[in-house]
C-alpha cells in the first residue's frame, strides 16, 4: 500500500471557547434569534410587549454576565482570546461592551415609546407607499416590531466588532451591525420619502465603505499571509517584504473604519441619514455606532499597526483636522436640529481620532471615556428633540425652537445642559472627555493638533449657544410647536442620559479608572 494511503488523517483542531468571556455577546445574539421567532409566531397584538421585555431583559442579563466576568481574577483583567484568537476579551473590550449595553438600554426605551408619537416613531407597515394614509386606529396602536430583532442583531455586531482580533471577523461583524441599521433608517412613520432616501444613501455609501475594508483586508493578507492583527503587526515589524501592500491595505482598511465613525471627509452619509431616520434610530446610531467604530479603530491601530505609526500618523493628523473643521464650520450653517447634531458628531469624531492616534495608555483611557460621555449626551439630546412637535411631527427647524423656555422651562433647561456638555463646558462629561483626550495628545507631542482642536471647539460652541439664545431670548410664535409630555420610556431615557452626563462631569474617577485598567490583548 502506498505510504500516503497508509497515513492517518490529522485530527481537526477544535478551537477552545471561553464561554464565560463571550457570554454577554452570546446572550444578545441568542435574544436576537428568539426575537425573530417572536415575529414569526406571536400574534401581532402581543408582539410589542414581548419584544420590549425580551430586549431589555437580554441587555440586563448581558450586563450582569459582563459584571461578574469583569470582576473576576487577575487573568481576566490581563485579557484573553477565544474562538481561535478571533475574539479578544480584554479590558478595552469589556469597557466598550459595558458602554454599548448601557447605551442600548436608553436606545431601546426610545424606540419602544408609543406615547410621544401615537403608535411610535416607526411605521406600522414597512412596505407602505409614501403618501399613503394609514388607518388612524391601527396607526395609534401598531408599531413595526421587527425593529427589535434588528436592534439586537446590530448590537451583537457592534460588540463583536470592537472585540474582533482578526480582520475577517471584524468584517463579518461590520456587516452584522450595518445591515440592520440600513433597514431601520427607512422605517420612519412621518416623512416617509426622506426616511427611505436616507436608508438608500446609507446602504449605497456603506457598501462602498465595506468594499474598501474588504479590499484592504485582501492586501494585508497578501502582505502578512494572515488576517490576525498580531500576525500583521509581527510582519510589519520584522519583514523584508515591500511595504506597498502594507500601507495600501492599511489605507483602504482605515477608510472603511473612518466611514463608520463619521470622520470627515468620509462623513457624507451622516447629515442626511441623521435627518431622515426615525429619531430613536438616529439616537441609537449616533451613540452606539460611534462607540463600536472607534473601538475597532483603536484596536486596529494599536494592535496591528503601532510599530509603523511614524509613517501613517501624519496622514491621520490631517484627517482629524479635516473632520474637526468640517464639523465646526458646516455646523454653523445648519437650520435643522438633527443635521446640526450630525455635524457636531463629525467634529467630535475628529476629537476622538486625536485620542486614537496618541498611541499611549492615557490616549486609550481618554478616548474610551470620551465615547462613554458622548454616547449618553447624544442619546438624551435626541430624546429631547423628539418631544418638540407640530402638526407635521417633530419640529426640527431652528426657528421652531424660539421661545421654547417659555413653553417648557424644564425641557429647555435639560437641552441647554446637554448642549453645554457637547460644547465641553466644565461640570459636564464633555469637558472631562476633552480634557483627558487633549492632555494625552499634549503628552504625546501633538500640541499643534490640540491647538486646532481647541479653536474648532470654540467655533462649534457657537451653534450650540445659538440654540440656547433662541430658546431663552426669543418670543415663541403663536402657532409654534408644542412640547409633548414624555412617556415613561422616553422620560427614563432622557433622565438616564442627563444624569450620566452630570455624574461623569462631577465625579469621573470611576469611569476613568475602568477605562485605563488595561490595554489590548492580542
Amino acid at each position: 500500500m502506498p505510504a500516503f494511503l497508509a497515513q492517518q488523517p490529522s485530527p481537526i483542531a477544535i478551537p477552545q471557547i471561553n464561554y464565560p468571556a463571550v457570554l454577554p455577546l452570546l446572550i444578545i445574539l441568542g435574544a436576537a434569534c428568539v426575537s425573530v421567532l417572536f415575529e414569526a409566531f406571536l400574534p401581532r397584538a402581543a408582539r410589542w410587549g414581548m419584544q420590549v421585555a425580551l430586549s431589555l431583559l437580554a441587555i440586563v442579563a448581558a450586563g450582569i454576565a459582563l459584571f461578574f466576568y469583569a470582576s473576576g481574577d487577575t487573568a481576566t483583567k490581563a485579557g484573553t482570546t477565544t474562538f481561535n484568537r478571533a475574539i479578544s476579551i480584554d479590558q478595552p473590550a469589556l469597557f466598550l461592551w459595558g458602554t454599548l449595553l448601557a447605551l442600548s438600554i436608553g436606545a431601546v426605551l426610545l424606540i419602544a415609546d408609543k406615547s410621544v408619537e401615537p403608535g411610535g416613531a416607526l411605521v406600522a407597515q414597512a412596505g407602505i407607499r409614501p403618501g399613503t394614509v394609514q388607518d388612524r386606529t391601527q396607526a395609534g396602536t401598531v408599531m413595526q416590531t421587527e425593529v427589535f430583532p434588528l436592534t439586537l442583531f446590530a448590537l451583537s455586531g457592534m460588540m463583536a466588532f470592537c472585540a474582533a482580533n482578526d480582520l475577517l471577523t471584524m468584517f463579518i461583524a461590520l456587516e452584522v451591525l450595518s445591515l440592520p441599521l440600513y433597514l431601520m433608517c427607512g422605517l420612519a412613520r412621518r416623512r416617509r420619502l426622506l426616511s427611505q432616501e436616507s436608508a438608500v444613501k446609507y446602504f449605497l455609501l456603506g457598501a462602498f465603505s465595506s468594499a474598501f475594508f474588504l479590499y484592504g483586508l485582501a492586501l494585508l493578507y497578501g502582505y502578512a499571509n494572515s488576517v490576525k492583527l498580531s500576525d500583521i503587526a509581527a510582519a510589519a515589524a520584522g519583514s523584508d517584504r515591500s511595504d506597498t501592500l502594507l500601507f495600501a491595505g492599511m489605507g483602504l482598511l482605515v477608510v472603511g473604519l473612518l466611514f463608520k465613525g463619521s470622520v470627515g471627509p468620509f462623513h457624507t452619509w451622516t447629515p442626511d441619514v441623521y435627518q431622515g431616520a426615525p429619531t430613536p434610530v438616529t439616537a441609537f446610531m449616533a451613540a452606539c455606532t460611534k462607540v463600536a467604530a472607534f473601538g475597532g479603530i483603536l484596536r486596529v491601530l494599536t494592535v496591528g499597526f503601532e510599530s509603523t505609526s511614524w509613517e501613517w500618523r501624519g496622514v491621520l493628523w490631517g484627517v482629524a483636522i479635516i473632520s474637526m473643521v468640517i464639523g465646526a464650520v458646516l455646523g454653523l450653517t445648519q437650520t435643522d436640529v438633527k443635521r446640526m447634531i450630525a455635524y457636531s458628531s463629525i467634529a467630535h469624531a475628529g476629537f476622538l481620532l486625536i485620542g486614537a492616534i496618541a498611541m499611549t495608555g492615557k490616549g486609550l483611557e481618554g478616548t474610551l471615556f470620551y465615547l462613554l460621555a458622548y454616547g449618553f449626551t447624544t442619546l438624551a439630546a435626541f430624546g429631547v428633540v423628539s418631544l418638540v412637535r407640530d402638526s407635521r411631527g417633530e419640529a426640527l427647524h431652528l426657528s421652531s425652537w424660539a421661545g421654547l423656555a417659555k413653553r417648557s422651562p424644564l425641557i429647555a433647561g435639560v437641552f441647554t445642559f446637554l448642549l453645554l456638555a457637547l460644547a465641553g463646558i466644565p461640570l459636564t462629561s464633555g469637558f472631562v472627555g476633552k480634557f483627558v483626550v487633549f492632555s494625552a495628545a499634549l503628552s504625546d507631542g501633538m500640541a499643534p493638533l490640540v491647538v486646532i482642536a481647541l479653536v474648532a471647539s470654540a467655533v462649534a460652541a457657537f451653534f450650540y449657544l445659538r440654540v440656547i439664545v433662541l430658546m431663552y431670548f426669543s418670543e415663541p410664535a403663536a402657532d409654534g410647536p408644542t412640547v409633548t409630555v414624555p412617556g415613561p420610556f422616553t422620560g427614563l431615557a432622557i433622565l438616564l442620559g442627563t444624569l450620566v452626563t452630570l455624574v461623569l462631569g462631577i465625579a469621573p474617577s470611576f469611569a476613568l479608572t475602568w477605562a485605563g485598567a488595561g490595554g489590548f490583548a492580542s
